[in-house]
Order: structure tokens, then sequence, then C-alpha cells
């Protein structure tokens, strides 16, 4: 990456270097250092850079972790900050935003360092006070958040993902507390305390820790009053608030958004009156309803925790009103351990599932499918069909679904493509809905 600056530019990447320019030195490239000197290049470390690149340090940076979540976390607090008043930035896996503004769609969960870098440097000149990121468990790993100084740090939930590169889940958890051992004191730390894991990620931090909980005594509780497919009337600390939100865990989201916000110093009833506004985030439990009089969710869920969830949300809603037939895949080339566990999940909470493609990567759609169907028992197979092709698998749902019913269309939620043979063709489960419903 190239970010121009008064002197010439700021690269990561010793390959475009050239004489008077500046090499920025990480943890992921310090052992082309010496190519880039060769060239001519003068070597900066991060903290010179942010100098360079004019990055106010007092942007507060607020960062989300956790399995499921983060996206819609991070987004409702960015929404929240800039509707009360606040400049605000955001990254994460639908891409980056000032203000509001789309700068980049570039769709890693947490960039490396430098590209992450000049977002906060495009929030600085446009004046903004605070800016949310989502850190995945990989770039824990990988130090692509080193010399970021955090105000606050956020931990949505854990649950089985990524075992095809952290190896083991202990592993995966560990990388996830990382995040929070070296938090500062006068900084503060929001945990899930419904998680098993809540209070580990903060066993260690030396920041100001507070809690969240739909169950359990927190600091900030919540609790459904009413909800229906489209929304929730909610209880949020002895106040009311209704929201186009579905499912206990937005509830979860949206108390974690409430915390945040409380703990930057914000009024509670203004921050509730905000909360009412906020709109999920573009493929997170998006309805479609048919004129036949059955509906379709699109959501993200490419986790058996994530699936569970969402399944359960339509069963609050529909309970024995309708049936739920629900179309869901499986990304190739990452953790095959989550397949047999995705299957299985669906089948638990549906009365009809249909197994297809998601992302098949470079694998072979059919041996994807093929392990999840190897979750499944007999009285689950029996429910189960699979349809390689997502369109068809899409449209196939369409024509069993009654008036009452629910088709869950999970796994891609907001992504326009399919990843096949390392290209990304034009797929977007809302038109193939929409087509499937004749709208």
């Amino acid at each position: 990456m190239k970010i121009c600056v008064k002197e010439g530019f700021v690269t990561d990447n010793s390959s475009v270097c050239e004489a008077g320019c500046y090499f920025v030195k990480t943890a992921a490239n310090a052992k082309f250092k010496a190519a880039a000197e060769a060239k001519g290049a003068k070597i900066i470390n991060l903290a010179e850079c942010k100098r360079l690149l004019g990055i106010d340090e007092n942007i507060k940076i607020i960062g989300i972790t956790g399995t499921n979540g983060k996206t819609t976390t991070a987004a409702a607090i960015c929404a929240t900050l800039l509707n009360l008043g606040y400049g605000c930035g955001l990254c994460g896996t639908r891409g980056a935003f000032i203000n509001g503004e789309r700068i980049d769609d570039k769709a890693l969960t947490t960039s490396e360092i430098l590209r992450t870098l000049s977002y906060l440097k495009a929030a600085s000149e446009r004046g903004c006070e605070y800016f949310v990121m989502e850190v995945s468990s990989h770039a824990i790993a990988q130090k692509r958040i080193e010399s970021l100084e955090f105000a606050m740090k956020i931990f949505t939930n854990l649950t089985q993902d990524h075992l095809d590169y952290h190896g083991t889940f202990e592993n995966y958890r560990n990388a996830k507390k990382m995040f929070f051992d070296d938090l500062s004191k006068s900084s503060f730390a929001v945990t899930n305390a419904d998680d098993k894991n809540g209070m580990v990620m903060v066993q260690n931090c030396a920041g100001n820790v507070k809690t969240y909980s739909t169950r359990a005594a927190a600091d900030f509780k919540g609790r459904i009053i009413e909800e229906s497919i489209e929304g929730m009337l909610l209880e949020i600390d002895g106040r009311e608030v209704s929201v186009p939100f579905v499912g206990r865990f937005n509830v979860s989201n949206l108390l974690c958004v409430y915390g945040a916000a409380v703990m930057l110093g914000a009024d509670r009833d203004e921050i509730l009156r905000v909360m009412s506004g906020l709109h999920p985030v573009n493929g997170r439990f998006e309805a479609i309803r048919s004129p036949k009089g059955f509906s379709a969710v699109i959501d993200y869920a490419h986790t058996p925790d994530a699936l569970a969830n969402v399944l359960q949300a339509i069963h609050d809603v529909i309970g024995k009103n309708g049936r739920i037939i629900t179309v869901c895949g499986a990304g190739g080339n990452r953790d095959k351990g989550k397949r047999p566990l995705m299957a299985q999940e669906a089948a638990k909470q549906s009365d009809q599932v249909i197994i297809t493609s998601d992302n098949p990567r470079f694998e072979r759609p059919e041996d994807i499918i093929n392990d999840m169907l190897a979750g499944l028992n007999d009285e689950q197979r029996a429910k189960t069909l699979h349809i390689t092709d997502r369109r068809e698998a899409i449209r196939a749902a369409a024509a069993m679904a009654q008036p009452g019913d629910v088709i869950l269309v999970a796994g891609k939620g907001h992504e326009p493509y399919q990843e096949i043979e390392g290209v990304k063709h034009h797929f977007d489960d809302h038109e193939e809905v929409r087509a499937a419903f004749g709208l």
C-alpha cells in the first residue's frame, strides 16, 4: 500500500520503494527492511508513520472482537455516536466509512496496519472524535493492530470458528484474550457476561471493566418485552425502547452498544432515543416478504452458533404458526470442523433444510456439501435436500413455502458475490430471493 504525503509517499511494500520514500517497518514486513533500504527508502517505525500521516492522537479508538456480532455492534456504535453529534470513522467486514461515507470497500475484517492508519488519517482530516473497528483473531495473532491505542475494547461472544488457522479452540480463545491483556488503566473494557468466556477475556485486563447481560447480574441489563419479524420492544436498564432488530443475540449486541455509549459519557435517555432509530446492517437478519404470505430472512450466519441464534430468533417470532425452511452452506478452504455442525444446527431447528454452495473458493462444492451431510442422522437427512446451485436452492425453498413460513437464507448476508476458483462472480442473496418471490 502507498499513502501520499508532502515529502513523497509511505509504503509497507518494499517492492514499490524508491529513493526518498518512506518504508514503515511492521511486525509483518520487518524481513524486507534491507530490500527497502537498498532502494533508497527511509525506514520509519509506526509511531513516526502516525506523525508523518498527521493522525490525531486524541481520536478515541473502539475495538470490537468476538466470533459473532462484530459487524452489527461496530456499525451500531458508529451510528449511535454520529447521531449523538460526534464525528466517527468505522472499518470492518463491510469496508471503511468516515462520518457515514464509504471510503473503501475492502472487505477484510481487520486490514493490515498501514491501511488502518490510512483510515485514521482520513478520520483525522474529517475531524472525527471516534473511530470504531472490528478486530479479528487473525489480526491479533498477526499483530495487525500494533501501535494502536484503544480507548475501549469490547467482547461479544466466542464459539467455534477459524480452527483452520488457530488449530485449537484454546488457541483461538487465547488470541482473543490477548486483545484485552494490554489495555491501559485509563481505558474501558465491555464484556458479555452471558458468554462463558466473557470474564476469561478480562481476567488480566487493567482497564475499567463493565459487563452486559440478558440473563445475569451485570452493569447493563436488558430483556425482550415483545417481538415480531419487524423488530422488538426492549427493556434496557428499566427503560423501554422499540428497535427494528430481532433476536436475543441482537439484544446482546444492542446492550453492548448502550453500555459503550454510557461509558463514553452520553446521556442514557438520549442513547435510547438514538437506538430506536438504528437499523440492522445489510445482510443481518434482513426480512423480505413475499406477496404469497411467507417471508425470507437473509443473514450472514456462517458459524454453528450464529446459525442456531438466528433460527431460535425466528422460532421465537413465529412460534407454531409457520414452518422454517433453511438454505445454507459452508465456505471452502476454511474450518472444515464446523461443516457438519452447521448442518446439525440447521436440521435441529428447521422443518426443511437445503444444503447448497456458499463460497467454495478452491474446493469442489459437492465435497463441502458432503462434509455437511456427514453430520446428519437418518431422521435429519430425511428432511434435507442438497442442491449445489445456490440460485436453484433459493428457488426451491420459495416453491416449498406456504403462507406463514419463513425461509432462512444463511451464510453470505451482505456479500454480492460467490468466490469460485479465485474469481468473485456476482451473486446477491437479496436479488435471488426477490426474483424467486416475483418482486
